[in-house]
């Protein structure tokens, strides 16, 4: 991603909805929301999608095991997961639902026409192994001890006839545009990991499911009533449809045929889809394909994936309700690395926010404005700015670093860029000792170091705000005079018990 792009399309996946959202998918929101925030705020032009991938069979059995229509169930579930923009503090500026939106449909159906007229689509009798929860064929290679490697099930074999979408045609160009990388993969793991998945040979793959299989739920395909569009097909596609594609709307011209930067964030599990299908789809219908997929790894309880299929889910909701938005933001960007699971538990949220967020951050904050009112009446003086002070210079050099940082998607890292603004400060703090030069009647040297400190809030509350844009707002609050004057000091974010 470079810093000269005037657009910036940033999406998640579009979650399933067979149950409510768990920790797992928060992880993804959470990202993509710092990324949107980080463009807004350094001027670029963002769009930010996210949405529910309703039409899965997934959703199907899991409405006939509740007892509830496809649809029911479907709305009660997508509705949690838009809902999650309050607890989140999500800025998505559009949320699709593949069910209801009426821009999806018309989309998903130019776009297999579109293919279909590339002569890349045909029919054919096929049998093979079939995870319902992947929604995806597998060779018998591909299972571990003959279960399917992200869920554990056994898959069930299927044989019908279906339609298939030639990707074998675009492995050349495929493996030309990522090993070139005009579409960037990151990590660079996840990169030669699609790579070498590309050269070992692609095969064709099927993109329609029997209506009856499907129990009459999803887009039908295009002149073929008997069948439905495979519900992968149709997810990949809100990425277009979303910007009104199947109508040729303004926004997809603006946002993906002359966009500077279409990026998808997803997880690792769903990497094939997005770096694999997704391009030679694309490059099918002669269209532009994404310019970067960013990819992150998956959090876990007890050294399992967080899902809802294998009972780990935790609810984002319930735990923001105990801790607050910022203390589960701030673990999700502080402790989960660029590559590796992250495993989670509340004792390790409550002691991050409690460490950074309470001590750190708040006691900062807190004796900064505290000494500003006791010396200076809450006015902050003019001072002289010394250029080689540690924490002026750590503070002339965060923004370009959390930029570097969230350019290689590397979370943790922007994090810890943005904090060496707080960890100085405190150093400066404890090393300038502003009560003695009170003391010693140093006026000058009392001015020079509540200034520099007050600064230094100012500094890392811009750039805390795309992670925890509540507490930032608190600490600008803090530091920010009215009238000439600073509120008086208040408590800027409390401890937390687990």
């Amino acid at each position: 991603m470079t810093g000269s792009a005037s657009t910036f399309y940033m999406t998640t996946t579009i979650a399933y909805v067979n149950a409510r959202p768990h920790v797992g998918f928060a992880l993804e929101l959470v990202q993509a929301d710092v990324l949107a925030r980080h463009r807004r705020k350094r001027g670029h032009d963002v769009r930010f999608l996210s949405g529910t991938d309703d039409n899965s069979l997934k959703n199907v059995l899991a409405a006939a095991a509740e007892g509830l229509s496809t649809q029911e169930l479907v709305d009660r579930n997508a509705g949690a997961f838009e809902a999650l923009r309050g607890p989140l503090a999500l800025s998505f500026d559009d949320f699709i639902r593949t069910s209801r939106d009426p821009r999806h449909r018309p989309g998903v159906e130019r776009f297999w026409q579109a293919c279909a007229a590339s002569g890349d689509l045909y029919r054919k009798h096929y049998e093979g192994l079939y995870c319902v929860g992947c929604e995806l064929f597998y060779t018998p290679a591909e299972l571990v001890d003959g279960r399917c490697p992200e869920h554990g099930t056994e898959p069930q074999h299927v044989a019908e006839e279906n339609w298939f979408f030639r990707l074998s045609r675009y492995q050349d160009r495929l493996l030309d545009l990522i090993g070139s990388g005009r579409l960037r993969i990151e990590p660079a793991a996840r990169r030669n990991e699609v790579l070498a998945f590309i050269a070992a040979g692609l095969d064709d793959f099927s993109i329609s499911r029997s209506h009856t299989r499907a129990r009459g739920w999803g887009i039908p395909v295009p002149g073929d009533p008997d069948q439905v569009i495979y519900v992968w097909w149709d997810a990949l596609g809100n990425y277009i449809t979303a910007l009104d594609y199947g109508h040729d709307g303004p926004d997809y011209a603006r946002w993906w045929v002359r966009g500077d930067e279409r990026v998808h964030l997803v997880g690792k599990g769903v990497l094939r889809f997005h770096a694999v299908y997704w391009p030679a789809m694309l490059l099918s219908a002669g269209e532009p394909v994404p310019t970067d997929v960013l990819v992150h790894d998956y959090l876990t309880a007890d050294g399992k994936k967080i899902s809802k299929s294998s009972g780990t889910a935790v609810d984002p909701v319930s735990l923001v309700e105990r801790y607050g938005t910022d203390a589960l933001r701030w673990w999700l960007l502080r402790e989960v690395p660029r590559v590796g699971d992250a495993d989670f538990t509340v004792d390790k949220l409550v002691a991050r926010a409690n460490r950074d967020l309470a001590n750190d951050l708040g006691n900062l904050v807190n004796r900064v404005v505290s000494m500003v009112h006791r010396y200076r009446g809450g006015r902050l003086p003019a001072y002289p700015r010394s250029e080689n002070d540690p924490l002026v210079t750590a503070c002339r050099a965060a923004p370009a670093e959390v930029a570097a940082a969230l350019a290689a998607f590397d979370f943790r890292r922007a994090t810890a860029a943005a904090w060496r603004v707080v960890e100085e400060a405190n150093r400066y703090v404890e090393r300038v000792r502003p009560w003695q030069l009170a003391k010693e009647d140093d006026g000058a040297g009392l001015d020079a170091a509540l200034g520099v400190l007050a600064d230094a809030c100012r500094v890392a509350a811009e750039e805390l705000a795309p992670f925890v844009p509540e507490t930032a707002a608190r600490v600008a609050a803090q530091c920010t005079p009215s009238e000439g004057l600073l509120p008086e000091p208040w408590p800027l974010f409390p401890r937390l018990d687990a």
